[in-house]
């Protein structure tokens, strides 16, 4: 999916576009949900990999700050990047986002980190909460004038995040 309002792309142009039947798309995907979850699985496949076996600072072995930083940094860079396909995502699976399996991987990997760093938060919702600034229409609005500032920001408040003093 290209940048440029093609979030409200229908199923049967995408099916147009890949030179099959809308029947095929449904069959494959089974809603335009689930086209939407592959497509964004398809788009954070390499960091996914990266977080499970890849070398520092991504892999394993990697100090939790440090790696939790990495990954915030690929996974802005892939929203940054994809921020259309990112709306198109939020519609279809709008009733249960937090189910979607890439955002199960993510969550839970964000909230591992943010454990083994900060055992004093609460770090299930932490993870939630850096979650939902990865939202199409913030990303569109930082990036119109600076494309990284997205990222930048997101590692800002990672950072505030793991500096702030240990809760009492």
């Amino acid at each position: 999916m290209e940048e440029g309002g093609n979030e409200h792309v229908s199923l049967d142009r995408v099916a147009a576009l890949a030179g099959v039947g809308k029947g095929t798309i449904f069959r494959r995907f089974g809603s335009r949900a689930g086209l939407m979850q592959a497509l964004l699985e398809e788009r954070s496949v390499a960091l996914r990999e990266a977080v499970i076996q890849g070398p520092p600072p991504l892999g394993p072995g990697t100090p939790a700050r440090e790696r939790l930083l990495a990954f915030l940094d690929g996974l802005a860079g892939i929203a940054e990047q994809n921020a259309a396909l990112l709306s198109a995502h939020d519609q279809a699976c709008a009733a249960d986002k937090q189910a979607d399996p890439s955002y199960r991987f993510w969550h839970s990997h964000i909230s591992a980190l943010l454990a083994e760093e900060r055992p004093d938060l609460d770090t299930e919702f932490l993870a939630h909460a850096l979650l939902s600034v990865f939202d199409s229409n913030l990303i569109r609005h930082l990036t119109r004038d600076d494309p990284r500032r997205f990222t930048t920001s997101v590692r800002e408040m990672a950072v505030a995040l793991l500096t702030s003093p240990p809760r009492g």
